[in-house]
This record gives structure tokens, sequence and C-alpha cells, in this order.
């Protein structure tokens, strides 16, 4: 077996609530004379109460072999990105300590890597230098970076002056294409639109699999995690929950854990996501029949649509949204297009803003949690939202309301549990 090539023993972080700054060892000169003149005006509260303790991370433990792809899942704020800028160096455990072998491309928070004042040709020559590359390495590569991230136009204005998704696609690429033995990225990749994050998909695949390069990915995207990651990590208030190679189980139980937020029956666009020439979703949720919020967990006999909320740009006959429903096993149940009956019934769509829902049959599904995706395509022509690909997404909790028999009302074995007519027969004379 290889040696590893990440190896952390009992991490942990520690910072100090209401302290101003950013828990690194050091403070910008600005923060320095901010909390300076902060102090001339606050009112002295010393011996009244002590600056409160929060670990972020604990005990963490876990090693990586070469050419592992990992998924790292959890809450917001779980801990998941303070582990990957501790593995990047940008900040230094509490307690523990974390040995790498190799280069490490890290793809953060917005901002992370880049100089701002630098123009995207600058930076790219900048990060090869931080890599260790030589000039002429960095300049082999340099053609395929700005294919890849398609922003050539660009090239030379300083990159405070991207928008967000220029910013990640430049970002992305040059991490993915300088060669380095460990990449990792976060949930910033959804910033984009749909074809550029599956771009970044196949991108990570491929390095992966066919270049033995090593990758911690932090997603929310659970199709994504099953699909990329050999093996999953479980991060829940700063412990290490569990870690397989059996990524379906680890998202199984990360999905039944009922620690999922209160508000994954909602998606809401608050980050420009998944921009394209037909339509742009703003808001993706589950709701009762009046638009009201879905309280979960919900019961079978519930009345439940799936609303999805979106600018509507071009109107093409061949356009198709839809949704898929997954099961926690990650098995697909199956898919609902908003045209899937006869034509004179399809809901005539609008350009700008509109709402369109679609209703989930009632007494089919069994007791559970349920992953909905939206999918959208141009028949027979290109996908919009592929399956398997990052997309809006929320998840549907059902328990109880299964039937109206005494003898029936929990779960069921089985995918389905629905409630289907049963009649004594006579045959005919």
């Amino acid at each position: 077996m290889s040696d590893p090539i990440i190896l952390s023993q009992g991490v942990g972080k520690k910072y100090q609530l209401g302290r101003a700054g950013t828990g690194m060892q050091y403070d910008t000169l600005r923060a320095t004379l901010t909390e300076g003149t902060q102090q001339l005006f606050r009112r002295s509260r010393a011996g009244k109460k002590q600056k409160e303790e929060f670990w972020a991370l604990r005990d963490i433990n876990f090693s990586v072999i070469p050419g592992e792809v990992i998924g790292i899942i959890g809450l917001n704020g779980a801990g998941k990105s303070t582990l990957l800028k501790i593995l990047c160096r940008i900040t230094e455990p509490t307690e523990g300590r974390v040995r790498i072998k190799g280069r490490i491309a890290g793809l953060l928070e917005i901002g992370t890597g880049f100089h701002p004042e630098l123009t995207g040709r600058e930076n790219i020559f900048l990060n090869g230098a931080i890599l260790g590359m030589t000039r002429a390495e960095i300049q082999r590569k340099f053609d395929e970076i700005v294919d890849f991230s398609e922003v050539e136009q660009f090239l030379d204005v300083p990159v405070k002056r991207f928008s967000s998704g220029m910013y990640v696609r430049l970002a992305f690429a040059v991490a993915a294409n300088l060669e380095p033995e460990i990449l990792l990225i976060d949930e910033v990749l959804s910033i984009g639109d749909a074809a550029f994050q599956k771009k970044c998909l196949g991108k990570m695949s491929e390095v992966s699999q066919r270049q033995g390069r090593t990758i911690l990915f932090v997603s929310h995207q659970m199709n994504a995690i099953e699909r990329l990651c050999s093996r999953a990590i479980w991060i829940d208030h700063g412990s290490l929950r569990m870690d397989s190679t059996d990524v379906r189980s680890v998202i199984r139980t990360y999905l039944s854990s009922g620690k999922l937020a209160p508000t994954r029956g909602e998606w809401r666009n608050n980050n420009n996501q998944f921009d394209n020439q037909w339509f742009q979703p703003q808001r993706f949720f589950l709701a009762d029949g009046h638009g009201q919020p879905l309280e979960m967990p919900a019961k079978g006999d519930d009345e439940v649509w799936l609303y999805l909320e979106a600018d509507f740009k071009t109107l093409d006959p061949a356009l198709m949204i839809g949704y898929s429903v997954y099961s926690e096993a990650g098995d697909l149940l199956y898919r609902s297009f908003h045209n899937d009956a006869k034509e004179e019934e399809w809901p005539r769509l609008k350009l700008g803003r509109g709402v369109l829902r679609g209703r989930i049959p009632s007494r089919l599904l069994n007791a559970g949690t349920y992953r909905l995706e939206l999918v959208g395509l141009l028949y027979f022509r290109q996908w919009i939202f592929e399956p398997g690909s990052p997309a809006p997404t929320v998840f549907l909790d059902l328990q109880g309301g299964l039937s109206d028999s005494p003898l029936r009302n929990g779960r069921r074995p089985g995918l389905l549990a629905p409630v289907l007519p049963w009649e004594l027969w006579t045959e005919p004379k």
C-alpha cells in the first residue's frame, strides 16, 4: 500500500468568538487599525466576561493515499472549509498536525489564490511560481489554461474587475492544469453556468483517473459526490462522523440523520448560478397547493408541489423542464417533465419571471428522504441541466400518512408505497 500523500493526526482548530480577524496567525494593517480605533470608543469590559472559545474542528484523523478522490460532505458551518484551509496552509491548526507530500492547488472561496490588482495573465504565472514551476513549465500549460477558462478576451484585465463566474473559470483552469499532486475544491465550484460546472467535473474525473492526482472535493451536490468520488467523509459540528469507500452509504446516512437544515425543502439562487440562454432558476422549493412552504416531515397523503421560479429568456418548442426523484440510496425513482401530457395541456411559458410547478403524487413514495433535482434540456439537441451534473436540489422528508388502514401506516418494504384500489370480483354471467 502506498504511503499517505495526506495524513491528518488529531487536528483541531479553535477560534475566539468576538475577536476581529480571520483566525490566521497575522492580521492586515487595515484590520489592526480598525480594531485599535474601535477600542478607543469601546467601554472596558475587563474581568466581566472571557471570550468564548469555538472549536471549528476537533480530533480529525484520516489519511489519503495518492490518486484517491474524496468527497467531503456536511452542513454549512460543519468545518469542511476550515479543514481545506488547514490543508492548503492558509491557516494553522490549533492542535494536531498535518503531513503533506506534494504540491497543493486549492480552489476555495472567491478571492483565494489570486492578487486582485494583477491581470489574469499575471495571476497564472504567479500561481505557477507559488507551486514551484519554472516559467517554461507555466508557458507550456498557458494556452491550455486559457482555452479551458474561456476568458481569453479579458486576460489582460485585473481580476478585481472579473465577475464571480469569470473568476472561478480562471481559478479552476489554473488549479487543474498546473499539475499539482493534490487538488482541493470547495463548494465555490457551484458558482457559474451549468455547462462550465459539467466541464469542471469532467476535468476532475480526467485528472484523477488518467493522471492519478489526488482530489478532495467539498460539495452539497450528492449526485456529483457519488459520481466522482471513490470515498466520502462526513463532518458534523467539527467532528469526523463517517469515513468510508462506500460513498452511497455515507450519503444515505447523512441524508437520513435528520441533521440537514430545515430549509432543505428550498433552494435559492443567491450567487447568480446556472446562467444560460434559455432560463435561469431563481427559486426551487417544495410547497402546498397554495404556495406555502412545506413543513417537514410531510405526510404521504399531503398535497405536495414542486415549484420552479425562473427567468425565462428564450422560448423554444423543444424546451423540456422537469425534475428527477432519487431515493436515499441514490436510485432514480421517476422523472417528470412539464410537457409530458398532450400538447394542448402544456403550461404556456412566457418571457420574463415566471413560476412553473409540478405535483408530487400522493401516497406513491414510501416513508424516507428523497432528493429532487431540476432537469432541463432541448429535446434531442442538448442538456441544460443534465442528470448527474450540479443542479438546484431540494429534499423531501415523508413520514406517516401512507394509508388509511390501521394495519398499514408505517414504512413498508420496497421503494414505493402506493395506495391502490382493491375489490371483490365476480365473473360476469
